[in-house]
C-alpha cells in the first residue's frame, strides 16, 4: 500500500504552502486520478509521492516503510516532457536498462522499434521518446506508476495506444496507477476513482464513460 498521510509543503519558508493536508492511499492495483488546474499542486503532489521532495509536514510510506533512497524505487513517476528526466549522453539501449531490462513485449506493444536502441535521445521525436520513457518504468520492480501529464503531447491516437498498454501490464502486475490530469474526460474513461485537490473529499467520475477495453 502507498499510503500519504497529511501533507503539507511548499518552496519556500515565507511563501504559501502548495500542499496542505493532503492524504491519500493507493492499493496495489488502484487506478486513481488526480484532477486539478494549473497551479493547485499536482506536480508537488506527484513529486511527493515518489520521493522527489520531502514533506515539510506528514509522510509518504509504501508498506508501513519509507520510500528507498539508495536503491530502485518501487514508486515510479513519468513527467510530461521524457527529454528532462533522459540522459542525453546515453543510447536508448542503456537508458532502457537503466533500471531493470524491459520485456520484448512491452518495446513491441509500445512500437518501440529496434532500430531506435543505438541512437541517441536528440534522435526521436518527443513522442518516441516519452515511449522510452514509459518503457523504462513498465518492470516487475515498480508496483507504483505516477504518470503527470505522461500523455499530454502527444496526438489521440498514440494516446490512446499508451494508455491501453499501461493499463493492460498494471492489470497483468497488480501495478497501482495514480494518473494526473487537467483533462476530466480522460480521467473520467481511465480511473474509477478520482481526487479533486480544488474541494477537500475525492469526488467520483461518470463510470458509465470509462473505455470497455479499459
Amino acid at each position: 500500500m502507498l499510503n500519504a498521510e497529511n501533507l503539507w509543503f511548499r518552496y519556500g519558508t515565507h511563501l504559501p504552502w502548495t500542499i496542505q493536508e493532503k492524504s491519500m492511499a493507493v492499493a496495489p492495483g488502484d487506478v486513481i486520478g488526480i484532477m486539478a488546474p494549473s497551479g493547485f499542486g499536482k506536480t508537488t503532489l506527484a513529486k511527493l509521492l515518489a520521493g522527489y521532495l520531502n514533506p515539510a509536514k506528514g509522510n509518504v510510506t509504501l508498506d508501513d516503510k519509507p520510500l528507498p533512497k539508495r536503491s530502485y524505487n518501487p514508486v515510479q513517476l513519468v513527467f510530461q516532457n521524457p527529454e528532462l528526466a533522459i540522459n542525453p549522453r546515453w543510447r536508448i539501449d542503456r537508458i532502457l536498462r537503466e533500471g531493470h531490462p524491459p520485456l520484448l513485449r512491452h518495446l513491441d506493444a509500445l512500437g518501440i522499434s529496434s532500430s531506435w536502441l543505438t541512437r541517441y535521445p536528440h534522435e526521436l521525436s518527443g513522442g518516441e521518446l516519452q515511449r522510452v520513457a514509459i518503457a523504462r518504468v513498465l518492470n516487475p520492480q515498480t508496483r507504483y506508476l505516477i504518470a503527470d501529464e505522461m500523455t499530454a503531447m502527444l496526438d489521440a491516437n498514440t494516446q490512446a495506444l499508451i494508455w491501453q498498454v499501461v493499463l493492460n501490464i498494471a492489470r497483468q502486475q497488480q501495478m497501482g496507477l495514480i494518473i494526473i490530469s487537467h483533462d476530466a474526460r480522460l480521467l473520467n474513461r481511465l480511473c474509477p476513482k478520482c481526487l479533486d485537490l480544488t474541494h477537500t473529499h475525492p469526488s467520483e467520475p461518470n463510470l458509465d464513460e470509462m473505455l470497455p477495453t479499459y
